[in-house]
């Protein structure tokens, strides 16, 4: 029974122990059902919380996608805005960023302002603003320009030359219907397109006798100064010949009244400096053009300018360079403003010439040859120097060559423009060469091709720059030579009447001989007549043949001489061998009809001298034995027969320019210049105080061939070896000749006719109140009026009366017609 206790209590404890193990178990079931429950609902919380955060995220993400979607569209509608502003307004081309690169361009333009007035080039010029500025800037020493006022503008506004723009011969005079061709972009025009706010204050001289003309039409915002080419620097008037005159002051397009008295220098100095001061440098770039009128004549200027050259003996000198004076003080103070306003750091200033000086006016060019309206250097090789902080190599002097159209596409270049709509131009970007000096890409240049052009008379002193005489002594030189030809044409009578004596006695001779002989004397006469056409026209194969010949023979004494002396064999070479050099040395070119025609013009003038020089050549040509002469006139035969063959290798030598035609073109080193290139002295500085007298000949005493520089029209001169023009090399180098006159002859293929009208009696400022003003309707088209050329001189002798005479001075007059008549008949 104990034991059935024992087991029974085992087994319960047993069970105890179980249920409190499963106790336990269940309690740490639970925990643990409890901790996973908790961290299921922990993670699920977590979870619930990454969600929420993931769509928080997801909606801060669509938040600022819509963000950016809303920026994009507001930066694209701006962008729109901006692309419409552009499109609407031309002032807004460009954004801020691009704004900020363009640069201020300031464009400084001198008046007759010559090699040698300026302080670098001649240090009794004192100008120390123009020397700093050149110094720290860039020198342009192998710059060019034109030889008189308005081709240079229009160079410059336009970029094209001048046979390009009708403007070839001469410049626009104040009552001439003439301008700028109305079809053609303008620098200004294409700077307003990139962005620039355009000025101009000082000289225009480019025509205005229509609105259309004015430089408000051609492209500038605003205009302040004269329109015509010279005026008084007090009173602002202008003359265009004596009782022509008017008040030339212009403000836009109305006349500004009132300024009388201020100096012109000073008062667009000061028109300038309230430019730059009401212009916001950070708002546009600005193109300012102040073309003083300095230093061209009249030489007028302040007396405390004149002081500090009170030692110069010339007084013409003094007043220039006291006028060159006010012209720096003007720099300086333009300078000074753009640093004051801003405008300096991002600024380029330009300082040119337009033309040479004159040295008969105050001017100096030395050491180079000629003066203003020529085209040595002295005439076109023009002062200039650039000066900005933009410039990556500065203080150098640049040999780059640079002429005036190169302005246009360089300045159009630095703004952000586009050049590519103006067609025809002949300047090139020069920048890269200016600012860090690496080669010019032009390598030729042409001054200019000027068919009207005809060549003054030339002075072997200082006469021609000096007071006219008066017109008495004139007349009485008429009288004079008028008494000469008189006794001239009488003394041609008496000769005609002995040659027609002597001529009728060789005829019964000849008859005589003929008679005797007539087939073997024939063909010696023919012979004789043969002999002595080579002589004179060895070039001509064909001529011996002629008939008439006789008359082509008579050429004058100086010719025949040297002539006789050769030998028949070396007289054609003599003929043929000098052609090539014939038209360099002076003489016009030799062609196959240009010396009968001046032969045959002195035949008709005097057949005495004819009959005279044909018994002259019969006496030294016939030898004194026929068996020599008949071997020579053999000879002769056979040099003709065998000429056309040796005429084609002449033909290539044969210029292919009309060297009587005033042109200059230079290429790579070589100049060349034809027709009449102007006053063509080294006229040395003005030291004493009037015109000098035979010292400034020894310079004309140089020339080697004194006799034949009047016929001369071709030069040839290598400029960078030879700056001076001192060595003409014409004769040495003509296959360097034949090519400039080839490309002469290039680009006269591309001229349009020159646009020279003649003066408009409308004109006159005293129809429009005392001033110079457009006086042609916009309606009327004055350039189609003229139809181009117009030569100078027609209108003076329509308007020349004749004198009435009474009817005694008639008959008398008509008595002494008759009689000449009748006596030439006899």
């Amino acid at each position: 029974m104990q034991t059935v206790a024992l087991t029974v209590l085992s087994v319960l404890l047993s069970l105890d122990c179980l249920s409190a193990h499963r106790a336990e178990q269940n309690q740490i079931q639970n925990q643990t059902q409890n901790q996973t429950q908790s961290q299921t609902q922990n993670q699920n919380q977590n979870q619930t919380q990454n969600q929420s955060q993931t769509q928080n995220q997801t909606q801060n993400q669509t938040q600022n996608q819509t963000q950016n979607q809303n920026q994009s569209q507001t930066q694209s509608q701006t962008q729109n805005q901006t692309q419409s502003n552009r499109n609407t307004h031309s002032d807004e081309s460009e954004p801020k960023k691009k704004k900020k690169n363009q640069p201020h361009i300031i464009f400084i333009l001198t008046d007759d302002q010559g090699f040698n007035d300026i302080g670098y080039h001649n240090p009794t010029i004192k100008t120390p603003t123009l020397d700093k500025l050149a110094a720290e800037g860039v020198t342009l020493e192998n710059y060019y320009v034109q030889p008189i006022c308005t081709p240079s503008r229009s160079q410059l506004i336009t970029g094209r030359y001048q046979i390009h723009t009708g403007l070839q011969h001469s410049i626009i005079r104040p009552s001439q219907p003439s301008c700028l061709p109305a079809h053609m972009d303008t620098l200004p025009e294409r700077l307003r397109e990139a962005g620039y706010a355009t000025h101009m204050v000082g000289k225009w001289h480019l025509g205005f006798y229509r609105k259309a003309c004015l430089p408000t039409r051609k492209g500038f915002d605003s205009f302040f100064g004269s329109l015509t080419g010279s005026v008084n620097y007090y009173s602002y008037g202008s003359c265009d010949g004596p009782g022509l005159c008017g008040y030339d002051l212009h403000e836009d397009e109305d006349v500004a009244w009132g300024q009388e008295g201020k100096y012109s220098t000073t008062l667009f100095t000061q028109r300038a400096r309230k430019i730059l001061e009401s212009h916001d440098p950070a708002d546009k770039p600005l193109f300012l053009l102040l073309s003083l009128q300095a230093v061209h004549t009249p030489l007028q200027t302040p007396e405390s300018y004149i002081y500090p050259y009170r030692d110069m003996a010339n007084v013409a000198r003094r007043k220039f360079a006291a006028m060159v004076s006010t012209v720096d003080e003007a720099v300086r103070n333009v300078t000074y403003a753009l640093r004051k306003h801003g405008f300096y750091r991002n600024s380029v200033i330009i300082y040119s010439t337009d033309n040479g000086a004159q040295p008969f006016a105050g001017g100096s060019n030395w050491p180079l040859r000629g003066q203003k309206g020529s085209y040595w250097e002295g005439g076109v090789r023009g002062v200039a120097f650039v000066h900005s902080p933009l410039l990556r190599r500065r203080r150098r002097v640049s040999k780059a060559l640079l002429h005036i159209t190169d302005w246009f596409p360089t300045l159009v270049g630095l703004a952000g423009g586009n050049t590519s709509e103006s067609h025809g131009l002949d300047g090139f970007d020069v920048w890269p060469a200016i600012s860090e000096g690496r080669e010019s890409p032009r390598q030729e240049i042409l001054h200019n091709i000027d068919p009207l052009h005809t060549p003054a008379a030339q002075t072997t002193d200082w006469a021609a720059a000096g007071p006219k005489k008066p017109k008495k002594k004139i007349q009485k030189k008429k009288i004079q030579k008028k008494k000469i030809q008189k006794q001239k044409l009488q003394k041609k009578k008496l000769q005609k009447q002995k040659l027609q004596k002597q001529k009728l006695q060789k005829q019964k001779i000849q008859k005589q001989k003929i008679q005797k002989k007539q087939k073997p004397k024939q063909k010696s006469a023919f012979r004789l007549k043969t002999t002595k056409k080579p002589w004179t026209f060895s070039h001509h194969a064909a001529q011996p043949k002629i008939k008439p010949e006789p008359k082509i023979k008579r050429l004058p004494k100086s010719k025949l001489k040297p002539r006789t002396k050769v030998h028949p064999r070396n007289r054609s070479l003599s003929h043929h061998s000098p052609r090539p050099k014939s038209y360099s040395s002076g003489a016009p070119p030799v062609s196959g009809t240009s010396r009968p025609r001046s032969q045959i013009q002195s035949r008709l003038k005097s057949k005495s001298r004819r009959d005279i020089s044909q018994n002259q050549t019969l006496s030294r040509s016939r030898p004194p034995q026929p068996k020599s002469q008949t071997q020579l006139t053999s000879h002769v035969r056979n040099q003709n027969m065998s000429r056309p063959t040796s005429h084609p290798a002449v033909r290539p030598s044969e210029p292919p320019w009309d060297a009587s035609v005033q042109a200059a073109i230079r290429v790579g080193d070589w100049k060349l210049l034809t027709g009449d290139p102007g006053h063509g002295d080294w006229v040395p500085p003005q030291v004493l105080p009037t015109l000098p007298g035979r010292w400034w000949n020894l310079e004309r005493a140089v020339s080697l061939f004194p006799k034949s520089s009047a016929l001369k029209n071709v030069w040839l001169f290598n400029i960078t070896a030879d700056p001076c023009e001192r060595r003409d090399l014409a004769d040495q180098r003509p296959d360097v000749v034949q090519r400039l006159m080839a490309r002469l002859a290039y680009y006269n293929q591309t001229a349009v006719p020159v646009y020279f009208p003649p003066d408009d009696p409308l004109a006159d400022p005293s129809r429009h109140g005392g001033a110079w003003v457009p006086w042609v309707d916009e309606e009327e088209d004055e350039e189609g009026k003229y139809h181009g050329v117009y030569k100078k001189g027609r209108n003076k002798k329509k308007k020349r009366k004749k004198p009435r005479w009474p009817l005694c001075k008639l008959k008398s007059f008509f008595l002494k017609l008759n009689t000449g008549m009748m006596s030439n008949r006899i």
